[in-house]
């Protein structure tokens, strides 16, 4: 590869964007949109923070770091995650940060190997997107059926959904011992765990819930470029505050106190005024092996979404990203994330879009958002303890609908069985078992059903008939090599023809092509100008076919063989086998010798 194909697939947005000319006006319009979208996202991320942490794993961090808080892991991902994708991404206004994707899958990594488990799987995520950028894995990522996409962001949404009954109706889970309960990782122990606490739910944080549900609704159909999450998060606040619900203690179960409506200073004491100083993973192999799977899975679900948040962002501005160079980016923002307390990170595609229409132009926008939710962490840090979770959580209910995309999901139950197959079984694996699971096996399964279609696709037939009807001869046609000069088939020839890919798909179609003849014949063609490849199955398929011929007493011939499948051959030394003499460009040429053969004649 060339330095300078390396180059310009390589170069950030940003040097682009500033080698254009950055003037003044587009520094105004940048820094609008840069406010805009950190007033969306400052309420995002600490929900999403809440949401990803275990309160298990939660108090143990905070037994160590009594300032690091679920909610300010989440600011810390958008401040420092947020300025490196943008600062190096190859999407001009893309936004990155916390997603809701991430959520059940950062739970479930918590709740299995601890926080660590998650910091050095989100390193290891983010070395594996370096690697996919750097070796061109960039356009590769659209070749993910659709099917496998709905089903695991409807599963997404779905579990996202199941997780904030806790918090949306106030639920006080504790054990008999009056700690907090361990919240399962799994969809259905979540649900029976809820369930068994449906007595402890709070009107208050119920009806700021749905109040809030109420504001972000209406606020985006009247003002849509009104930050809602701020409005229902403000509102909610200053209610809590005015009547007391957050400081007035109830005995909920007739021994434990609880406050009505629980903040996030309730729970967690508030966030940091500050950023942390990094710090590393500790790293052993065997914890390395057995995080694999999930930053595998954290890579996935981090290209997947990123792309299709930068080909969104295409469609509004009418510029192209760079797939290559955007990879690169979101891999070196979650090892910096993951190094100072964040989360995983990816392109947020309603931020994104959000940025856009607020009038964002270049990659600056998105540094100066992660700017601004800095300010707002140093400078809002008390004011954030009177956020009701209850209100939080009806920011992710909402979250999770848009995930999940309900319309598209029932759109594709229309579609062939097999797409709904594939939909229905990545979205039950997903929300059943995790999402490393669901989309190996999605992607399997409609590779398996993409063989089948194309083996039904490939055939190979006798073409005798088809060749005997009409003239003898006919003039040939410049156009089309393969047409045929002479038509006649002597006796004791027979002509199969295979159209498409001869792949391990196909190949029993061609042993089973010599039982359907009742009497081997003298010479045996086989055409086959519409294979534009062949695989190794295939190739020994052939050889097992010509073998076969051999023992019968039947000279093979092929006829209208293309560049790449005589390549294989001679690769495989089939040309050895066949002999070079046997091998034709058109099926004239292959019937010129098999009527030598016929006639007891030897060569052309």
């Amino acid at each position: 590869m060339s330095g300078s194909s390396w180059k310009s697939r390589h170069t950030p947005k940003l040097v682009i964007c500033l080698r254009e000319g950055y003037r003044p006006r587009t520094f105004l319009s940048d820094l609008g949109a840069g406010l805009t979208v950190a007033v969306i996202a400052m309420p995002l991320a600490m929900a999403l923070g809440i949401a990803s942490i275990p309160q298990s794993v939660a108090d143990q961090l905070a037994a160590v770091h009594p300032w690091l808080t679920p909610p300010a892991m989440g600011l810390f991902t958008a401040v420092i995650a947020g300025f490196l994708i943008s600062a190096l991404g190859g999407s001009r206004v893309q936004i990155g940060g916390p997603t809701a994707a991430f959520m059940p899958l950062v739970f479930g990594i918590c709740a299995t190997h601890g926080y660590e488990g998650l910091v050095l799987a989100t390193c290891m995520a983010g070395v594996i997107l370096i690697l996919l950028g750097a070796f061109r894995f960039g356009g590769v990522i659209k070749f993910v059926p659709y099917p496998v996409i709905a089903g695991f962001t409807a599963g997404i949404g779905t579990v996202i959904l199941a997780s904030q009954i806790k918090d949306f109706f106030g639920l006080s889970v504790l054990t008999p011992e009056g700690t907090p309960a361990t919240i399962p990782a799994d969809f259905l122990g979540k649900l029976a765990l809820f369930a068994d606490h449906w007595r402890t739910f709070s009107w208050p944080a119920t009806g700021l819930a749905l109040g809030s549900l109420v504001v972000l609704s209406l606020m985006r159909r009247i003002a849509p470029r009104i930050p809602a999450a701020i409005v229902a998060v403000g509102l909610s606040a200053i209610l809590t505050k005015l009547m007391g619900w957050s400081t007035t203690m109830v005995a909920f179960d007739g021994e434990h106190m609880r406050p009505l409506v629980e903040t996030i200073g309730t729970r967690f004491g508030g966030i940091p005024s500050s950023l942390p100083a990094p710090h590393f993973p500790t790293i052993s192999m065997q914890l390395v092996r057995e995080l694999i799977p999930a930053a595998s899975a954290i890579a996935f679900l981090g290209a997947i979404e990123s792309l299709l948040s930068a080909v969104v962002a295409d469609g509004m501005t009418g510029y192209r990203h760079r797939s290559d160079q955007e990879l690169v980016a979101q891999g070196v923002s979650n090892v910096t994330s993951a190094i100072f307390f964040g989360l995983p990170a990816t392109g947020a595609i309603a931020r994104t879009a959000a940025n856009v229409r607020s009038g964002a132009t270049t990659p600056v926008a998105g540094m100066l958002h992660a700017v601004f939710i800095l300010v707002f962490m140093l400078a809002l840090a008390p004011l954030a303890t009177a956020v009701p979770l209850a209100s939080l959580a009806a920011i992710l209910v909402m979250v999770a609908w848009k995930v999940s995309e309900l319309e598209h999901f029932v759109s594709l139950l229309k579609a062939p069985k097999a797409d709904v197959l594939v939909l229905l079984t990545t979205f039950g694996l997903t929300v059943l078992f995790d999402l490393t699971i669901a989309v190996g096996t999605g992607i399997l399964l409609s590779s398996i059903l993409f063989m089948r279609r194309m083996a039904q696709v490939s055939t190979i037939a006798g073409i005798k008939d088809e060749i005997e009807e009409g003239q003898e001869t006919e003039a040939a046609d410049d156009k089309d090599p393969g047409t045929i000069v002479d038509k006649r088939i002597p006796a004791g020839v027979e002509v199969y023809e295979i159209n498409g890919p001869f792949f391990f798909g196909v190949a029993n179609n061609l042993r089973d092509a010599l039982d359907q003849v009742e009497k081997p014949p003298k010479v045996l063609i086989l055409r086959m100008r519409y294979v534009p490849h062949i695989d190794a199955t295939g190739l020994n398929a052939l050889r097992q076919f010509h073998q076969r011929c051999v023992k019968h007493g039947t000279t093979l011939l092929l006829g209208g063989v293309h560049a790449h499948p005589l390549f294989e051959m001679v690769k495989a030394g089939m040309d050895l086998e066949i002999g070079l003499e046997n091998i034709f460009e058109n099926l004239d040429e292959a019937l010129k010798k098999a009527r030598a053969i016929v006639a007891g004649q030897h060569g052309r």
